[in-house]
C-alpha cells in the first residue's frame, strides 16, 4: 500500500507500528523497519508521519518512549497522536506532533490552550464533524496547519470514539480493534416482539466520505492536508483514490475542474471499496445518510488469478500460471505485492507455448505484457464488472 500511495501521486503518508495504532488488524509495518520506510518516502519526496494514536496503558510506556527514539533516529517527519504521555514525550524528544484526529479537536480555543502548552504541535487533524465555516473560523484563529479528512469511512459515533465493538466483543476501538458491529443490518423489536417498521435496517452504518466535489471550497480555506483514510484498504483501493484525488487538485490549478471531470472521477472511486458517498458534516448535519447494504457497493470486483512466476525485463513480460478463473483480450489485470506496490495493464496479447491466445482458462501457463517490472510471487487479479 505504501508504494501504491507513492506511485499515485501523495504528498505524503502515514503508517502504524505494530500494536500502538488504530489498524490493529491491518498489516502494520515492524518497528525495525521504520527507517526503510522513512527512506524510501523521502527518497521520492514524500513525507512520512507514523501514528500512535491509540490509548496507552501503564505497561506501554517503555514501548513508546523505544517507539520515539527510534522514530526520531530515523527523521520522520511527524508523529500522530493525541494520548498526553506521547504527546509529552515527542515534546521532550522534540518530534514534531500532529495532533491525532481522535483527541476530537473542533474549536480554536482548544487547539490554541494545547499549542500553548506543547510547542512541537505543527498541526492538528480536526475531528470529522467539523463543518467548512468552522475549519474555516479555525484555521484563521489558530494560524497552525490543518489537516482534515476528505475521503474514506466514518464512524457512526462522534471522531470514532466508540465502544460497542468492545461492549459485544471485548474489542476496543479506541485500541484499533473495532470489528465494526455498526456496518451490520439491525431490526429494533419491542419486549412484545413487535418489530419496527424502517426503510433501511442498517441504522449505524454511514455511507463514506467523499469530498471530492467540494475540492474548490476546501482549497479556498488554505487547508494544509487532505486527508484519505485507507489504512485497512488494499493497493487496489489506495492507488486508485490517490490518484483520484490528484487528478483532482491537478485540475483545479489548470482552471480545468468542471462537472464533467467530478462525474469521471466518481464512478473512478466507486469501482473500489465503498459504502455510497456523503459529504459528511462539511455542508451540513448528514441526517439519514447511511448505507443500504452490508459490505461494498463497489461497481468492480477483483478476482485471483494465480502468482507471477517470472518477470522477463528485456520485453516486460509477466509469466504466470492461472490457478483459479479465466480471462481474455481485453481484460483488465492488477498486479500486487509488497515490493511491486501496484501495477495494472489492459491485454493485448496472451501467449503460451503454443503460441498467441485469445483467452485463457484455468491450468494454463501464460504470458502477458505489463507497463512496469513485476516481480516474483505478486498476485494476479483480473478485474471485472459486479
Amino acid at each position: 500500500m505504501l508504494k501504491a500511495a507513492v506511485k499515485a501521486g501523495c504528498d505524503a503518508v502515514y503508517f502504524g507500528i505494530r500494536g500502538l495504532n488504530m489498524r490493529a488488524a491491518a498489516h502494520n509495518f515492524e518497528l525495525k523497519e521504520v527507517k526503510k520506510i522513512v527512506s524510501f518516502c523521502h527518497q521520492h519526496k514524500v513525507k512520512a508521519y507514523c501514528t500512535i494514536n491509540v490509548i496507552i496503558y501503564e505497561k506501554e510506556l517503555e514501548l513508546v518512549k523505544k517507539i520515539l527514539q527510534t522514530l526520531k533516529q530515523a527523521q520522520i517527519d511527524a508523529v500522530i497522536c493525541w494520548d498526553f504521555a506521547v504527546i509529552d514525550l515527542c515534546e521532550k524528544l522534540k518530534l514534531p506532533i500532529h495532533l491525532s484526529t481522535q483527541a476530537s479537536l473542533s474549536n480554536s480555543q482548544a487547539i490554541i490552550t494545547l499549542k500553548n502548552k506543547f510547542k512541537q504541535i505543527e498541526r492538528v487533524i480536526l475531528a470529522r464533524e467539523c463543518s467548512l465555516e468552522d475549519i474555516k473560523e479555525i484555521k484563521q484563529k489558530t494560524k497552525l496547519e490543518i489537516e482534515i479528512f476528505v475521503h474514506g469511512a466514518r464512524c457512526i459515533s462522534y471522531s470514532g470514539r466508540c465502544f460497542m465493538s468492545q461492549e459485544l466483543f471485548n474489542k476496543s476501538a479506541n485500541r484499533g480493534e473495532c470489528l465494526q458491529p455498526c456496518r451490520r443490518e439491525y431490526k429494533v423489536i419491542d419486549e412484545e416482539n413487535k418489530e419496527m417498521i424502517m426503510d433501511n435496517n442498517f441504522v449505524m452504518s454511514a455511507k463514506d466520505l467523499c469530498a471530492l466535489p467540494l475540492l474548490p471550497k476546501i482549497i479556498e480555506l488554505n487547508i494544509d492536508c487532505l486527508k484519505i483514510e485507507g489504512r485497512n484498504r488494499g493497493a487496489d483501493y489506495v492507488y486508485t483514490v490517490v490518484s483520484a484525488y490528484r487528478e483532482a487538485l491537478e485540475a483545479i490549478k489548470k482552471h480545468q475542474f468542471n462537472e464533467q471531470l467530478i462525474n469521471k472521477l466518481t464512478e473512478k472511486l466507486k469501482t473500489v471499496y465503498n459504502k455510497d458517498f456523503s459529504t459528511g458534516f462539511l455542508i451540513d448535519y448528514p441526517h439519514h445518510q447511511r448505507t443500504n447494504v452490508y459490505g461494498s457497493k463497489s461497481t468492480t470486483e477483483k478476482v485471483i488469478l494465480g502468482k507471477v512466476s517470472n518477470f522477463y525485463n528485456k520485453n516486460k513480460v509477466a509469466e504466470f500460471k492461472i490457478e483459479s478463473g479465466s480471462f481474455k483480450i481485453g481484460d483488465k489485470l492488477l498486479f500486487i505485492g509488497p515490493t511491486t506496490g501496484y501495477v495494472e495493464t489492459i491485454v493485448n496479447e496472451i501467449h503460451t507455448d503454443k503460441g498467441k491466445i485469445k483467452a485463457a482458462k484455468k491450468g494454463a501457463i501464460v504470458s502477458v505484457k505489463v507497463p512496469e517490472k513485476v516481480r516474483e510471487n505478486d498476485k494476479v487479479y483480473l478485474v471485472k464488472e459486479r
